[in-house]
């Protein structure tokens, strides 16, 4: 099986994105324009793949792993504070204090989240899902992801028909605010 194809590659491509994000963030200076900027395309990013997550990944997990129900509900743990994180980063001032410090516990946070996931689940899901499952989660990843939500929401369901069902409201809706504002592009 080509596994770029699969879920396990296009999440696994989304966690390169994101912490090339990182790196770029690193590299800019406190309270720029070009640091607050990268932090809102970070932020977007991580939405859009803790959303493509719980449509597509977790069921996934609990039909195919043994203990794919603990490891959901963990992955939706993880996924709720960092969506926590990340309204609070964006409701903080960029050149202040607590902006250093939620963007440090987001950085963190998500990349402590990645790791488990390459290290920990992909290897098990992609030895216990049959391949031509691993594929059609990939081309349903893909689907996600278009459409999906920027904003963190914290308080929205978690259950993947609801996840997947108010994306279609909200994704939209999202990158017309994101657009209009200019979001990620200052």
């Amino acid at each position: 099986m080509d596994s770029r194809s699969g879920i396990v590659g296009q999440l696994t491509r989304d966690h390169q994105r994101i912490r090339g994000l990182f790196d770029r963030i690193r590299s800019t200076r406190p309270g720029s324009g070009e640091r607050s900027a990268l932090v809102e395309r970070a932020c977007a990013e991580l939405v859009r793949h803790t959303v493509v997550e719980k449509a597509c990944l977790h069921p996934a997990v609990r039909r195919y792993l043994p203990d794919g129900d603990r490891w959901a509900e963990r992955e939706l743990s993880a996924h709720q504070e960092l969506e926590e994180l990340l309204v609070d980063l964006e409701a903080a001032a960029p050149d202040g204090e607590e902006f250093g410090r939620l963007l440090l516990a987001v950085v963190t946070r998500a990349t402590e989240h990645i790791v488990e996931e390459e290290q920990l689940l992909f290897p098990r899901l992609q030895a216990l899902c049959p391949a031509e499952a691993l594929r059609e989660l990939g081309a349903r990843a893909r689907t996600a992801a278009a459409s999906a939500p920027t904003r963190p929401r914290p308080a929205a369901p978690d259950a993947a028909p609801l996840v997947r069902l108010t994306a279609q409201v909200w994704g939209p809706l999202d990158r017309l605010r994101d657009l209009a504002s200019r979001r990620g592009r200052r």
